[in-house]
């Protein structure tokens, strides 16, 4: 898949191309089926299917501070998107100078002067220009000055539930990561660095994989079953997402810091340094604070032995 940073980086205009455009945050099933229409409209022209989105994410610019985590930050939207089949990504940066850009100069500057569109296909909410005054039928009312062809998808629901980021960001938030996964088409993942930790695991009999902690979002502190990918191998394992208050307990520390650890199941490699998914299956338990430490390996050892008979 092609990546181009910035308008000012499209030295020729794309063929033909029907483009999308937002900032498909999590690469839903919503989006996933603009994506296959994208596809398929530009099959039927001879063109390119193109996904425009923004960086940074417009409400990082617009209220910093206020942003919540994403689902998808830059590099795994890109790598999701390209999972779909998308050759053509143009990235926009999005700044407060372009946040002032109305909805009738960003269709005539960028879209028609800059693009070259042939077809729009957003979806049912989609908003664009200064102070997202522009919807779908000022969207339609526009591109018709340019003879340009607007689809605009409906809502898709799965389980009575209507499919957007927002709600699958707040369903992780609640460790509901079963629920989450049928509206994203697969399980969440959180991609990252696997770096060295305090070794506590190895201690107790069951190492775990500590990852680096970056701005994205995390599931609701607990235990859950986990996949893992790494080096395009599958390991089933379990993660705990928290702030281990055993040992903060135990060795008379206050509440610890915010990690991610995994154990992964039948694995004795050294991946400090390596990239690995985890893929949330299903939530097991909250995370406990235990007496002592060999409280802890019996729950370790049940939660194991829960998730074979469960997940696995």
């Amino acid at each position: 898949m092609e990546i181009i940073f910035g308008i000012d980086q499209l030295k020729e205009p794309f063929v033909n191309p029907v483009v999308t455009l937002g900032n498909f945050d999590g690469v839903h099933l919503g989006h996933q089926r603009i994506f296959q229409r994208l596809k398929d409209e530009a099959r039927k022209i001879h063109g390119e299917a193109v996904v425009i989105t923004f960086e940074p994410h417009p409400l990082k610019v617009l209220f910093p501070g206020h942003c919540p985590p994403l689902l998808t930050p830059f590099r795994k939207k890109m790598l999701l998107i390209e999972k779909t089949g998308i050759e053509k990504v143009l990235c926009i940066e999005f700044s407060l100078a372009f946040a002032e850009i109305s909805p009738s100069e960003f269709v005539r500057n960028i879209l028609v002067e800059k693009v070259n569109i042939r077809k729009i296909i957003v979806g049912y909410n989609y908003h664009f220009g200064k102070g997202k005054s522009g919807d779908v039928e000022i969207l339609k009312n526009i591109c018709k000055l340019f003879n340009i062809s607007v689809e605009v998808t409906e809502a898709l629901t799965v389980d009575h539930t209507v499919v957007s980021s927002s709600k699958i960001r707040d369903l992780i938030k609640d460790g509901e990561v079963e629920r989450a996964s049928k509206l994203l088409g697969r399980d969440y993942p959180i991609i990252g660095k696997v770096i060295e930790g305090s070794k506590r695991g190895y201690a107790l009999g069951f190492p775990t994989a500590n990852l680096e902690i970056t701005d994205e979002l995390y599931p609701k502190t607990g235990v859950y079953a986990v996949e893992v990918n790494w080096e395009n191998q599958i390991f089933h394992g379990l993660a705990n997402v928290g702030f281990n208050p055993t040992f903060a307990s135990t060795e008379g520390g206050e509440k610890g810091g915010f990690s991610l650890e995994v154990h992964l199941l039948d694995f004795d490699q050294e991946i400090y340094g390596d990239e690995i998914q985890v893929n949330f299956k299903r939530r097991i338990r909250d995370e406990i604070r235990f007496d002592s430490p060999s409280h802890l390996i019996d729950q370790i050892r049940k939660d194991i032995q829960w998730a074979k008979e469960n997940v696995f």
